[in-house]
């Protein structure tokens, strides 16, 4: 990550308030928080803990504070003064790995600002926190031809190819799709076309 990137108020003033500049606002926003809850909910995870890495304006857990009460969320960022304002932990995902586990694990637009050798270790810390759901969202070099608008978005990445995720994503998770992954050890039940099988050995509950 280039010490001159700064997630401060003029980078979430562009990329996520500012409407002639942002991908998108609150509003549609909530409509993907709604979209991975429900799917959680339907796949049988009870949530209880929500770890948001990298909470920017803290939208997951203002949305979690309003519709599901009683849901326990801790949220990171790297600015102080962001963390200060939204009430976020300072913690950069490369080394914060917490002695605890999560039902649902958020990692957001994060991935892509790491070098490999930040973003392999981020992988294994949020992995070590998830013993249900991972939401992951991280721009690929797949994704340069046509899902993205160069013009709304923050370009100061790492292009990866998606398979790179994948490799480093699956002794840890099974890819259920719309960027939402299961924990092995969640052991969750899940159709032939929802989901690849478990790893050898490892057992899914029934329906």
């Amino acid at each position: 990550m280039s010490e001159n990137l700064r997630f401060d108020e003029q980078y979430y003033r562009r990329f996520y308030v500012d409407a002639s500049t942002r991908v998108y606002d609150q509003k549609r926003h909530a409509k993907l928080i709604a979209g991975v809850i429900g799917l959680a909910e339907w796949f049988g995870v009870h949530l209880n803990d929500v770890l948001d890495v990298g909470a920017g304006l803290g939208w997951w857990g203002q949305w979690l504070r309003t519709h599901r009460k009683g849901v326990n969320v801790v949220s990171t960022e790297m600015e102080s003064e962001i963390c200060k304002r939204y009430g976020h932990v300072q913690a950069d995902i490369r080394t914060f790995k917490l002695d605890r586990t999560f039902d649902l694990v958020i990692c957001q637009g994060v991935l892509p600002y790491l070098d490999d050798q930040g973003a392999a270790a981020a992988i294994e810390n949020l992995a070590s926190m998830c013993d249900g759901l991972l939401y992951l969202e991280a721009i690929t070099k797949d994704d340069m031809k046509d899902a993205i608008d160069p013009s709304r978005t923050d370009l100061r990445v790492n292009l990866r190819p998606a398979k790179w995720y994948r490799e480093r994503l699956a002794p840890h998770f099974r890819e259920v799709g719309a960027g939402v992954y299961a924990a092995h050890r969640a052991e969750l039940p899940f159709f032939a076309l929802e989901a690849p099988p478990l790893p050898r050995g490892s057992k899914a509950k029934v329906k």
